[in-house]
């Protein structure tokens, strides 16, 4: 064989050797499993938010790290098939948001590491053993949904004149919102106010439930779920029509036409699960990460919304708003 042609065979199995080595051994990218709870749509400014702060640490989706997605899309009955179909993917770790949500991962494996991006009361439903020891393979953000509920209704008095009667709008087919709606009433008792309820357990039932308020009510409160904030801007549609100024939890619901919110921002807490994500992919044990709690709370306010309901907020109101949208 004539030096030239040996050199070019040498040449030309280097080249064609780590092609063949990498389809005999593919290299297998650390997986996520990230359970939507509604649509991707719904869910976009969330998972928007995780997977860039999860760029930012490194972790490209496709080239450093791959992401199945799977959606409840508002059925609650498939989070439990969800959750066995990522445990028998074998990913990596699951990431989730919502008691339901977080509870039918954590039936389906004891090993995978669980991230909750926003749980509202994570000891009460039997998530985690405590804040600060979470135990386990759980653990993530809480958004102490009960414990704003006072706060709201002091924003709403303060915003409508007169309010005496409050609707409290919930998914009756999700035990999550119940812990809400308790304490809404609770709260209603103290401060004079008729609770009316509202609940729902079909997308379909949203419409004649609302518009049946009109006239009942003077406000509307929102217990947030994925069933209903898959919907929040049809409900946000039909409280105007109906002349009720409504509150919920998240900032989401504020630029979909509600009138405020009140609680910690989501986006922020899946960037901060995000980094949950990246300790555990680096060796840290969800056991060993403490469940954190928001430590700014947002309000924000749709001016727009406020002049169609016929109502002027107070400007020292205005004043004390992280967010007003005109």
């Amino acid at each position: 064989m004539k030096r030239r042609e040996f050199i070019s065979l040498l040449g030309g199995a280097a080249v064609a050797w780590p092609h063949a080595a990498s389809a005999q051994q593919p290299t297998m990218l650390p997986t996520i499993g990230f359970m939507g709870s509604g649509t991707p749509t719904a869910d976009h400014p969330w998972t928007a938010a995780f997977v860039q702060r999860l760029r930012e640490l490194g972790w490209i989706e496709g080239r450093t790290i791959a992401i199945e997605y799977r959606w409840g899309n508002e059925r609650g009955e498939s989070y439990a098939a969800i959750a066995a179909e990522l445990v028998r993917l074998k990913v990596d770790v699951i990431v989730t948001a919502g008691t339901v949500q977080i509870a039918a991962a954590k039936q389906a494996t004891a090993v995978i590491p669980i991230v909750f991006a926003a749980a509202g009361d994570p000891i009460g439903a039997g998530l985690v053993a405590s804040l600060a020891r979470p135990g386990g393979n759980v653990t993530g953000l809480s958004v102490q949904q009960t414990d704003l509920v006072s706060k709201r209704l002091e924003l709403l008095r303060e915003t409508v004149p007169g309010l005496s009667r409050l609707a409290v709008l919930f998914n009756a087919g999700n035990p999550a919102p119940g812990l809400d709606v308790r304490e809404v009433q609770g709260v209603g008792r103290t401060l004079g106010l008729e609770v009316v309820l509202a609940e729902v357990r079909r997308t379909e039932d949203i419409t004649s439930t609302v518009e049946a308020l009109k006239g009942r009510a003077d406000a509307l409160y929102v217990a947030i779920d994925p069933l209903l904030n898959t919907s929040r801007t049809r409900i946000n549609a039909l409280a105007l029509e109906a002349w009720l100024p409504t509150m919920s939890g998240f900032r989401d619901w504020v630029t979909a036409g509600s009138l405020m919110s009140y609680g910690p921002d989501i986006s922020a807490a899946f960037r901060r699960a995000a980094e949950h994500v990246d300790k555990i992919l680096h060796g840290t044990k969800p056991a060993d990460i403490p469940v954190e709690q928001p430590t700014k709370f947002e309000l924000v306010i749709n001016v727009q919304t406020a002049k169609a309901l016929g109502l002027t907020v107070p400007p020292t109101l205005l004043a004390r708003a992280d967010e007003v949208i005109e």
